[in-house]
């Protein structure tokens, strides 16, 4: 395996495909990287951890006897040849720039067209056409062959896209985790025990059992306080019975995602309450309101046709009518009054025009945060991540507030066509949150691609509003552990979540590297359970077994079957229907009878752990023992 990046990513990779699938791996990593600091020593200090920072080339967990380390500014041909690409099995290619990662795959196709791709993009749409373009390239490299027999398939992820359903899913207020691939929606719920000495409702099946101090804010989630273990991925059923009192993420639903909805764009239709002020809107109802009562007057002491009498006022109030010099006394008070009113018409007339203008004008400009904004998100950092999220919360219609220091950030873009509220300027700095109305908030979203900001803008925020939660982006994924300990410790009473996007993207590309996309990724705690396709084929552990056979607590648990015919099927389950093409008819079953055997033919969707997927789809993993 070869992996080519210059990030955490690429050494998360690294780490992944060593550690847990026992594969050799070569890491092709920029000349005289630079060490990345995790966190400012101010923010050391106020922690009390300890200022040592992790630094190095090498990933962490992996041997460097069995890691080969290349150094290169890019990844050029010269370079890919020197680091086996056109003997490897795979390669992933992982850089933060999109063009660096398009111009190796074109030429990793041409020096290996057997080659399996992983790649890197943010651009969705470039994406889908990569994909489709190098895969014919395989094809064409190999006249005759199946792209299927070729195993040669390219897949293009992105980390933004992998970890924005975790970190906004954190963020909301509710239980509900929906991880979205492109053709397929999977709902994990979170379910706390109705009382003591009772089980949650399991839905189709439980996929884990949540630590026990997890609903506790002063507990220490996944720690081994008072007995607990931590959360249990994929347990028994005896497991789950006897786990009284404990919460669970079961499988709710999963069905097949239709065309993403577009998202709403407030700058498009401008309500009346954007246009004018709220002190313009009750002078205008005022006067109309005196209008109507002129009118009516007119109408009771004239005794004209209401619609007339109507019509009268009005040329008086914009003083277009002959003077009431002949009529009664009544007539010409009115027709004074009427007169006073057109005066005060005027001016209100011309703020109105004004408002409406700036309104306008401003249509285009970033929102300000309203004076009365509360319960809403706060989110810190427009980048690539932060992106990501602030689309995930306004579709599930969640308030949220922006920060960012950058005015030309990726996400200014979005939050202005959303009319999103947003902060420019530096969240360490003071007054940046408390224009945010962090104090009013109930979520601080940390996502900036600094450590250091995010902590120090954490604790900040923790010392004006003590028990807001807190979800943080933090660059290792040990000392994210460490921090959230302590801030869970320094207080007790305010719910704080942790999150490294390297620990949660780098499994999907660890499994597509291995031939298998994941179809999604559920956080539980501070562990990640994949869902996967798989052909029974092959798999001694699968084939000729019944599904309760088959089900191995802790490690993989047989949930869907796809039951349409091998040559109907799409080479990839997640995958939409190209544009213009009708969606696939849905051949999937979820509730499986557990005396079903599995044949070779079949294939079927996966529950599983990084190290159960991995001894499913590993080259020199041994064979499971039976049940």
């Amino acid at each position: 395996m070869v992996v080519c990046g210059d990030d955490g990513l690429a050494r998360r990779l690294a780490s992944e495909l060593q550690d847990v699938y026992r594969e050799r791996v070569t890491l092709v990593v920029p000349t005289a990287r630079a060490p990345q600091p995790v966190v400012g020593r101010r923010a050391v200090a106020r922690l009390g951890l300890s200022a040592r920072l992790p630094v190095g080339r090498q990933p962490r967990g992996v041997d460097e006897r069995a890691l080969r380390v290349v150094e290169a500014a890019e990844p050029e041909e010269e370079v890919l040849v020197g680091a086996g690409v056109p003997g490897a099995a795979a390669l992933a290619l992982v850089y933060e720039d999109d063009e660096t990662n398009l111009r190796a795959a074109l030429v990793a196709r041409r020096l290996n067209p057997r080659l399996r791709l992983v790649i890197r993009l943010y651009n969705r749409r470039l994406g889908q056409h990569l994909e489709a373009l190098l895969d014919q390239a395989a094809v064409v490299a190999e006249p005759g062959a199946d792209l299927r027999e070729l195993d040669a398939s390219t897949t293009v992820l992105s980390d933004a896209d992998t970890a924005a359903p975790a970190l906004a899913a954190s963020a909301v207020a509710g239980t509900s985790k929906i991880v979205q691939a492109d053709g397929l929606l999977l709902r994990a719920v979170e379910r706390t025990p109705p009382g003591r000495g009772r089980v949650a409702e399991p839905g189709l099946c439980t996929l884990a059992l949540l630590s026990a101090t997890t609903g506790d804010p002063a507990g220490t989630e996944g720690s081994e306080r008072s007995g607990d273990r931590g959360p249990q991925l994929l347990p028994d059923d005896r497991s789950v019975a006897a786990a009284t009192g404990r919460g669970i993420v079961a499988l709710e639903a999963v069905s097949r995602a239709g065309p993403t909805a577009p998202l709403r764009r407030g700058a498009a239709t401008l309500p009346v309450a954007s246009l004018f002020s709220r002190r313009l809107r009750w002078s205008l109802t005022g006067i109309v309101a005196v209008v109507a009562a002129l009118a009516v007057a007119s109408w009771l002491t004239t005794g004209d046709h209401p619609l007339h009498a109507a019509y009268i006022t009005l040329l008086d109030i914009f003083a277009i009518n002959d003077p009431a010099v002949t009529e009664p006394p009544e007539r010409k008070v009115l027709q004074i009054l009427a007169g006073f009113v057109g005066l005060l018409l005027l001016p209100v007339l011309v703020a109105a025009a004004l408002e409406g203008l700036g309104a306008f004008r401003t249509a285009s400009a970033l929102r300000r945060v309203p004076r009365a904004l509360s319960g809403h998100v706060v989110l810190l950092g427009l980048g690539k991540i932060g992106t990501r999220v602030l689309a995930r919360l306004r579709e599930m219609e969640v308030p949220v507030v922006c920060v960012e220091s950058d005015p030309e950030a990726r996400g200014v873009a979005l939050a202005r066509r959303l009319r999103v509220p947003v902060v420019l300027g530096d969240a360490t700095q003071e007054g940046v949150l408390e224009s945010a109305r962090v104090h009013r908030a109930d979520v601080l979203l940390a996502l900036t691609s600094s450590d250091t900001t995010n902590l120090e803008s954490t604790l900040y925020a923790r010392a004006v509003r003590s028990d807001l939660r807190v979800v943080m982006r933090l660059y290792e994924d040990d000392f994210a552990t460490a921090v959230y300990r302590t801030l869970r410790t320094a207080h007790p009473d305010a719910l704080t979540r942790s999150r490294s996007v390297t620990h949660l993207s780098a499994p999907a590309f660890a499994s597509a590297m291995m031939g298998r996309r994941i179809l999604g990724a559920v956080p539980v705690e501070r562990r990640v359970l994949l869902f996967a396709a798989l052909e029974v084929a092959g798999h001694p552990q699968l084939e000729g077994r019944t599904v309760a056979e088959s089900f191995r607590p802790g490690a993989w648990r047989v949930i869907a079957l796809d039951t349409s015919a091998p040559e109907d099927r799409r080479p990839d389950l997640s995958a939409a229907a190209p544009e213009g093409e009708p969606a696939p008819a849905a051949g999937l079953v979820w509730e499986l009878h557990p005396g079903y055997v599995l044949q070779a033919r079949d294939r079927v969707v996966l529950a599983a752990t990084r190290r159960g997927l991995a001894e499913l789809l590993g080259r020199h993993a041994a064979t499971a023992p039976g049940p």
